[in-house]
């Protein structure tokens, strides 16, 4: 299915505020919620969507790049470091829209355990590689923190012989309701934080969190053609889930170092080349670089120009079933300082072939490449 407008996805304008960003987004938010739609997928992609959509444009920064750029401007969007750091979940969106959905769903929470286990959290980490790297790809060891599951209680957080019970608050809803007036509001039970569950007896090694922090070390392979602030998804390496659910997944956003002489720009490499005006004027043979270390021959045309751009076929980005172009950019050179021998030639090539003395300006676009 094809990627809609932000702003189409949510019905609002261009200039619409926050407020009216939000209002849109709760009323789309009550509509297509899973709990509501229990088994409908055409309304849980419209609520992913309109989620997605949301988290866009009610952040200041995101919105002006998707305003710019549009889908471009925000996909891998990435901070400067290397650090290990959970994603913001959807619940930071939510927090203020939980009493609604409690009224509007029976208080069917995603934090009790009438939700079932919850996925762990998400991870991000940062890599800058080298420009080579990025064109080539690569594998890069990588260390960092996660969530792991307590070896001693195997991530149950209660001591070994012992378990959990029903809590005597919720009876296991992670839940307690109130009535005001016509509305009936649920809320996180205080006695199990939502869990339903009560440890007895919490394990000493993770304080009956079940969890332990862990460092840890994977091998990450970097594809061919990876473009800065791109994303690498690494499933299951990000935190464990506390409510014996999934792992959540590890995401490495790249960051490309500049290349000394090269450029890229999608699928083609660029350089520049120095060149002599005498090379320039009467042809020459040179021996250009590659990226990948080796040097090619290349033709120079008599009376090329300064500016002129040469194309080297299949040396440029390796992508699925072909490979860019190398485009190689003449930089005419004037020397700076004659010896006597070579500005008598100059000034014999001169007379020889005269000088225009009164020349007509050009436009500046027929310089265009």
């Amino acid at each position: 299915m094809a990627k809609r407008d932000y702003y189409e996805v949510l019905g609002v304008a261009k200039n619409a505020t926050k407020d009216d960003i939000k209002k849109a987004y709760r009323k789309l938010a009550i509509q297509f919620h899973p709990d509501k739609n229990p088994g409908n997928k055409e309304a849980e992609e419209k609520f992913k969507e309109a989620t997605e959509a949301y988290e866009i444009l009610s952040d200041d920064q995101k919105k002006s790049a998707y305003d710019q750029f549009g889908f471009a401007g925000v996909e891998g969007m990435a901070g400067q470091g290397d650090f290990s750091q959970t994603f913001r979940g959807f619940e930071d969106i939510f927090g203020d829209f939980s009493g609604i959905f409690d009224t509007f769903f029976g208080g069917s929470s995603r934090r009790g355990s009438g939700g079932g286990p919850q996925q762990g959290a998400n991870l991000r980490y940062d890599m800058e590689i080298p420009f080579k790297d990025a064109v080539f790809g690569t594998k890069v060891e990588i260390q960092y923190s996660r969530n792991d599951s307590c070896p001693a209680c195997k991530g149950s957080g209660a001591a070994s012989g012992t378990g959990k019970k029903v809590c005597p608050t919720c009876q296991g809803s992670g839940q307690v309701r109130r009535s005001s007036g016509f509305f009936s509001v649920a809320s996180t039970c205080p006695s199990c934080r939502g869990d339903g569950y009560i440890i007895e007896q919490p394990c000493r090694e993770c304080a009956g969190s079940g969890i332990q922090k862990k460092r840890q070390k994977i091998m990450v392979t970097i594809p061919a053609g990876v473009e800065n602030g791109k994303r690498v998804s690494i499933p299951r390496q990000g935190d464990a889930s506390s409510s014996g659910g999934p792992p959540g997944d590890l995401y490495v956003f790249i960051h490309v170092k500049p290349h000394e002489f090269f450029e890229r720009q999608g699928e083609d490499i660029y350089c520049a080349i120095p060149i002599s005006v005498t090379q320039a004027s009467l042809g020459s043979d040179i021996q250009v670089p590659t990226l990948d270390g080796k040097t090619i021959k290349v033709k120079i045309p008599a009376g090329i120009q300064n500016g002129k751009m040469l194309r080297i076929r299949d040396e440029g980005v390796p992508m699925p079933g072909r490979r860019g172009n190398l485009y190689i950019k003449m930089m005419v050179q004037v020397p700076v300082k004659l010896s006597k021998r070579g500005r008598e030639l100059m000034e014999e090539l001169s007379r020889v072939e005269g000088e225009n003395s009164s020349p007509k300006p050009i436009m500046l676009s027929d310089l265009a490449e």
